[in-house]
């Protein structure tokens, strides 16, 4: 008997482990109008009567402050995909979340900042605000990743060449990061469809730069997510249809400025990788959805990564559509949130399609984690800016690491 009460004993211990590690819960949504106005300060309309001060588009890029619970958040390009002069902008919230109580989740403006280059010019969203001789010193941007370095100046990601920037606390760039030179396209234009096959063979497809960016937990190294396959890795067929899967992600040593570039694997070609974020310094968070919204969304997923094995591919010029080289391994990732899940209720036709910020925050109070999903509205002013809180348990991430920052942001 003393056999089957030992095997009965460990079920029962093995039961009461299952429950502790409890599911990802969703502990509340939060919105902004979408007539919101920032704090920017500045005066007067775009061509379409927005006002040039919407606090909008800052769906697409949060980052925790290491600040109680002060975060970071960047506009994208701003209205009219690209056709305005819009000054480019980061914005300071404070998001606190308070499971149980009325309400969830609440969100307050602290400040706005406008981003300039090196010289004090003013960066902005339009396409044309291209330097085609010299793209790298073009003042066009559309900041779609970022993060908070270790002495608290900021890094951004642009779609638009692709590349990557770090600014001080006062939003001035402060220096152009090294960006395979693979990664931009051969002929720049201010003109999209000038960018794809014949007229490039080679970079990013348009709109589909370095659309995600983590920073390890010590701040040593970025890690910069490509929306979707280089042209010449297979992106597309002979009609432009997007036909390729294999996404490369760059890993840069903020120190020694080396690279090296790493194989996440879509689930489809249809689908796009929209943010990143570290876990630790080998396991990172990847949103990864489609471009639907409302009944007809399919796939918004969170899948956690590891790099560790992931072969460095930085050799190989071009990449096939679906199947990987021999010996080449991609990065290993698995399911760890499906935001479509019916237990989280937010599926359905009210679903906005442009799941695109993630981020962690302090611990809540019973020690979960704390993370952050932002959807983007375009600034379109009948659309809220959505922010969703979803409480981790600890044994759901056993080996997070919190980011180690060492100074301030800013100052509010």
């Amino acid at each position: 008997m003393g056999r089957y009460r030992v095997l009965l004993a460990g079920l029962l211990v093995a039961a009461l482990t299952a429950d502790l590690q409890a599911e990802i819960k969703l502990i509340g949504t939060a919105t902004i109008p979408g007539d919101a106005l920032d704090l920017s300060g500045l005066k007067g309309t775009f061509k379409d009567g927005t006002p040039v001060n919407r606090l909008g588009g800052l769906g697409s890029a949060i980052a925790y402050t290491g600040q109680g619970n002060l975060y970071i958040l960047a506009s994208d390009r701003g209205p009219l995909d690209g056709a305005t002069d819009y000054p480019c902008r980061v914005h300071f919230l404070e998001i606190v979340a308070k499971p149980g109580q009325q309400p969830p989740l609440e969100v307050q403006l602290r400040s706005t900042v406008l981003l300039r280059d090196e010289a004090n010019q003013s960066l902005v969203g339009s396409l044309a605000a291209i330097n085609t001789e010299k793209p790298e010193r073009s003042l066009r941007l559309d900041p779609e990743g970022i993060r908070v370095g270790p002495r608290g100046t900021w890094f951004i990601s642009d779609e638009y060449g692709p590349y990557l920037y770090e600014f001080d606390t006062q939003g001035r760039r402060l220096r152009t990061l090294p960006v395979p030179k693979r990664f931009q396209p051969a002929k720049p234009s201010s003109r999209p469809e000038e960018e794809l096959p014949p007229h490039n063979t080679v970079g990013r497809q348009p709109n589909r730069g370095l659309e995600g960016l983590a920073i390890t937990p010590d701040g040593r190294k970025l890690l910069a997510a490509l929306q979707s396959p280089l042209i010449q890795d297979g992106a597309l067929d002979a009609a432009n249809k997007r036909i390729g899967i294999h996404v490369r992600f760059l890993e840069l040593d903020l120190a020694e400025g080396k690279t090296r570039e790493l194989v996440y694997p879509l689930e489809n070609p249809s689908l796009g990788v929209s943010e990143i974020t570290a876990v630790n310094d080998h396991e990172f968070l990847v949103l990864e959805r489609d471009g639907k919204a409302g009944s007809a969304a399919q796939f918004k997923k969170i899948f956690r990564i590891d790099i560790r094995e992931a072969s460095d591919v930085s050799s190989i010029e071009k990449l096939p559509s679906t199947t990987l080289p021999n010996g080449v391994k991609p990065i290993r990732k698995e399911l760890f949130l499906d935001l479509l899940d019916p237990k989280f209720g937010l599926a359905g036709e009210s679903l906005p399609e442009k799941h695109e910020g993630l981020t962690f925050g302090p611990d809540l109070p019973d020690g979960r984690r704390l993370l952050l999903v932002v959807v983007d509205n375009d600034f379109v002013a009948t659309v809220p800016t959505t922010i969703h809180a979803f409480a981790v348990d600890r044994p759901d991430l056993p080996n997070y690491e919190p980011q180690r920052i060492l100074r301030p942001a800013a100052r509010p």
